[in-house]
């Protein structure tokens, strides 16, 4: 695909409140560098979009009001190479940022009900909403990046079934490409080849799941599996619900979608396919993620997910093994940290990073593998980022260089 896209000088950047400049990726600079790991700097790929003159990509942000919109907005400000065309938030008028986002107050940024004209466009809407507006966005020779599910899952009969709804673009889900750059890397650059470019970013339970057991499935070594997640509060969304409420979830745990939580799919469908492209080259290498046991958990904490994910093999390992699978497949990846120690949702607070962990329990022969990510970075706006590079042909790493906040 080679669009013809607009650059800098053509796209109108969202106004500014009182006479404000509004805030451009070159104003600010990172406080702090992630150091990749070697090699793991990924560089641009044959195929991928180019970015506008002076090396700039230009930007637009639907669904700009609530958390990953903002968390977008954060991160771009940070991104050398990004410059905000516009943000959109249904039913606002040029409407400061501050009142959606106060802790962005300072970047004169408003949000508007136009969808910007820009190189790249992010939605992160409730689904259902992005399929409907994403012909009218690809016409437009703009790549889609789209947060919600309305992209991600391969066949539209599965949109009913888990979503509620048909899908009301078949022919531009069969242009998607899902967005998990470590699995999909290629995938995702040689979109910009395709008659759309369209990216359906995974959902935070998935990728942390995947993630975790992607070298697993790719070995054939999954006979069984249940997956036992945790989440902050925040993946919920921003909607008022009373169940989310400080007094309902403050000093409690419960469990939620239990059954039929609509991850599950994604998690099976992108386990299958791990298998598939395994040493065994098939979908069936491992039986237990045709049906996966998928429980989530609701923790009264801001951000996070911790995934616990229980396999029973399809037979014996040693830890060395793990120890070799898990190396070969995360040892040049920036943002993928396997570790000695069982991590915390801490551990990745406010970073792109995820942290796995992965054992042999010697009594029952099962392997236990943790994984956990900030749900809002890695789980959401970050992984978009981090997307968008692979797709204009950037460093993977570029604009999201932040260490993890502790404490």
């Amino acid at each position: 695909m080679t669009p013809s896209r607009s650059t800098p000088g053509d796209v109108p950047v969202a106004a500014s409140r009182e006479g404000s400049s509004p805030a451009e990726a070159g104003d600010v600079t990172a406080s702090a560098s992630l150091a990749p790991k070697p090699g793991a700097a990924r560089g641009p790929a044959p195929g991928a979009f180019r970015a506008g003159r002076n090396g700039t990509i230009t930007v637009g942000i639907v669904g700009a009001t609530g958390y990953a919109g903002g968390e977008l907005v954060r991160l771009l400000l940070h991104h050398p190479n990004v410059k905000l065309a516009g943000l959109q938030g249904r039913n606002r008028d040029n409407q400061p940022i501050a009142s959606s986002h106060p802790h962005l107050s300072e970047t004169g940024l408003v949000i508007d009900q136009a969808i910007p004209e820009a190189d790249a466009i992010f939605t992160a809407l409730p689904h259902g909403v992005a399929a409907g507006m994403a012909a009218e966005i690809v016409a437009r020779g703009s790549a889609l990046l789209d947060v919600g599910p309305d992209f991600r899952l391969h066949n539209p009969a599965d949109y009913p079934r888990w979503y509620k709804f048909d899908h009301p673009a078949p022919d531009l889900l069969a242009e998607a490409v899902y967005g998990l750059p470590e699995l999909h890397r290629d995938e995702i650059s040689a979109a910009a080849d395709r008659p759309a470019a369209i990216v359906g970013l995974p959902g935070c339970y998935p990728t942390a799941t995947i993630l975790t057991l992607a070298p697993l499935a790719r070995a054939g070594l999954i006979g069984d599996l249940a997956v036992d997640a945790k989440s902050g509060v925040s993946g919920a969304g921003r909607e008022p619900k009373p169940d989310l409420l400080f007094s309902e979830v403050n000093e409690s745990v419960k469990a939620y979608g239990m059954f039929n939580h609509r991850h599950t799919a994604e998690i099976e469908q992108e386990l299958q396919q791990q298998g598939e492209r395994g040493s065994f080259g098939s979908r069936e290498a491992n039986p237990g993620v045709a049906m996966v046991d998928f429980l989530p958990h609701l923790i009264p904490m801001t951000r996070g997910i911790l995934a616990s994910c229980h396999v029973r093999p399809t037979r014996p390992v040693t830890q060395a093994e793990l120890d070799a699978l898990y190396d070969a497949a995360y040892r040049d990846e920036p943002f993928v940290q396997v570790v000695a120690d069982p991590p915390a949702t801490k551990h990745v607070f406010g970073s792109n990073l995820c942290r796995i962990w992965v054992r042999v329990d010697p009594r029952s022969g099962r392997v236990l593998a943790l994984g956990v990510i900030d749900n809002l970075v890695k789980g959401a706006a970050g992984q978009a980022v981090q997307a968008l590079n692979v797709l204009f042909g950037l460093p993977e790493t570029t604009g999201l260089e932040q260490h993890p906040i502790a404490p």
